[in-house]
């Protein structure tokens, strides 16, 4: 062989065993490639593993619940319409029931039966808790009546388990009752609401019976009801006193959020029309069970004066931002 022949051949030589595979000098400094898969899984796995720790520790923030059919639910919120519902939901008894499934009943768990005397027994309480009519309103017309598929109802947004009860302002507890108004319901709402507060049965028993089913709940419950405006017995009746004159009284809030002005009326007339009127501009409503009403209008600059007539009585407020 020539020289330079062996001298190519002894390079060549050499430079094949530099590059020779497959020996542990192919790891140096890498990891193997069928090791990298089974790493990666491990830590993928170990990594979903804490996340799922700790979404089950972190609180749950959504703030609606899953609705359970003829279970009340639990909401402290006054003064504000909280939640909402899907439908499709469907009213029961010509419109007169709700669909247990979309709207079973909520309660404030903040009114007690140790309370009672101090919440929903004295005066003025649903005042401190009903949410302004420009929220039951938008509720009304954007949540309840579209889940229930209702189109130009003639009826009321109503508290199933009413707030006289000790009802929360949950979606899980309104929906629009159809019928005229003021309606049936609401005297059944106020013979339990008096025999609660007498001591004739227990607030969770009035709730849960108005829930299920208020037209059959004072038969249920052994009480009598007397139809909206009729009167008394005469043994019932209280002895002659004088008579006391009709009164209001109102105040005024503006709600920027929809450019108008929430009428709040306290009166001595309950489930009466009542009208708001300012410079041209006027809204009737009428009175809850209580003799109070929140009316919205709109129209009124701010330093007008909005003038309220409810039945026999007049009283006016000023409108200031």
């Amino acid at each position: 062989m020539k020289p330079r022949a062996a001298a190519v051949i002894a390079v060549v030589a050499a430079v094949l065993g530099l590059c020779a595979c497959g020996g542990p000098s192919t790891a140096v400094g890498f990891p193997s490639s069928a090791a990298t898969p089974a790493a990666a899984t491990a830590s993928h796995r170990a990594h979903h593993a804490r996340a799922h720790r700790q979404e089950a520790a972190r609180p749950h923030r959504a703030r609606h619940h899953r609705v359970v059919a003829g279970r009340l639910l639990a909401a402290h919120d006054p003064g504000e319409v909280t939640g909402t519902v899907t439908g499709p939901c469907q009213t029961r008894d010509h419109g007169q029931l709700p669909d247990p499934s979309c709207t079973p009943g909520a309660f404030d768990p903040a009114v007690t039966q140790a309370n009672i005397q101090s919440t929903i027994c004295q005066t003025g309480y649903t005042d401190s808790v009903r949410p302004p009519e420009s929220q039951t309103e938008t509720f009304k017309w954007n949540v309840a009546e579209p889940a229930y598929g209702q189109q130009n109802v003639s009826g009321e947004l109503d508290h199933l388990v009413p707030l006289e009860l000790g009802g929360a302002n949950d979606a899980a507890n309104l929906w629009v009752e159809a019928g005229q108004i003021p309606n049936a319901k609401d005297a059944v709402e106020n013979a339990l609401n008096q025999t609660v507060c007498n001591g004739q049965i227990t607030l969770r028993a009035a709730q849960q019976e108005i829930a299920r089913n208020w037209i059959k709940a004072a038969a249920t419950l052994g009480i009598s009801v007397r139809p909206p405006g009729s009167q008394p017995s005469a043994s019932a009746r209280p002895s002659p006193t004088r008579a006391a004159s009709a009164w209001c009284s109102a105040t005024v809030s503006y709600n920027s959020g929809y450019a108008d002005w929430d009428v709040y009326v306290h009166s001595d007339q309950p489930d009466t029309t009542v009208t708001v009127s300012s410079g041209g501009y006027s809204h009737t409503w009428h009175t809850d069970s209580s003799g109070s009403a929140d009316v919205y209008l709109r129209g009124p600059s701010p330093g007008q004066t909005i003038d309220v007539t409810l039945g026999s009585a007049n009283c006016s407020a000023t409108s200031r931002r």
